[in-house]
């Protein structure tokens, strides 16, 4: 385990990033990508990947390093919009905009009707909770909630899982949606 920390730090990747990274197959779109850590490893994997965030400062840092990103809010116009193989949603980003349920009906519009996204959530134990910051309205979401919330999106819990501290869970479309 500490071996496995230790080559996550090297790369640039915070523990638990290859659970996340290793479950990734085909286009992916980082949501929240930040400086681009996830997005860049996946580069690096040949995973097709775009990153998306809305802070200037973060997307600038993404691209200095190599990382395809776009400053972008994900209720905005994205790219690729229903045809996204995979999203992530990782390192507390269930909560962008400080409701998780249009969150995660944003991503299922975003998703192919075959792809799945992959939600970084916060241990169990933790109800859906509003962040106090008002300049970025932010929500925690506990891994044994997000099934409640998947469903009120549209979406089902595939997998939860754990690697670490960090907690994850794998979301799919209910049914083929149609326009």
């Amino acid at each position: 385990m500490i071996g496995e920390l230790h080559q996550e730090a090297l790369a640039g990747q915070a523990p638990g990033d290859q659970s996340i990274l290793d479950r990734c197959a085909g286009p992916t779109l980082d949501i929240g990508s930040g400086p681009g850590r996830l997005t860049l490893a996946l580069a690096e994997r040949g995973i097709p990947a775009l990153g998306i965030d809305i802070t200037a400062h973060e997307v600038g840092k993404a691209r200095s390093r190599g990382a395809l990103v776009m400053r972008r809010d994900v209720f905005d116009r994205v790219p690729g919009t229903g045809r996204w193989a995979t999203i992530l949603l990782a390192d507390g980003n269930i909560g962008i905009g400080g409701d998780p349920v249009a969150l995660l009906r944003r991503v299922s519009e975003l998703l192919a009707p075959d792809g799945r996204a992959l939600v970084e959530l916060d241990p169990p134990g933790q109800p859906p909770l509003p962040d106090d910051d008002d300049r970025f309205p932010r929500a925690h979401v506990g891994a044994d909630h997000i099934a409640e919330l998947a469903a009120a999106a549209g979406l089902r819990s595939v997998t939860i899982w754990s690697a670490g501290a960090r907690w994850f869970a794998a979301l799919k479309q209910n049914a083929r949606r149609f326009p």
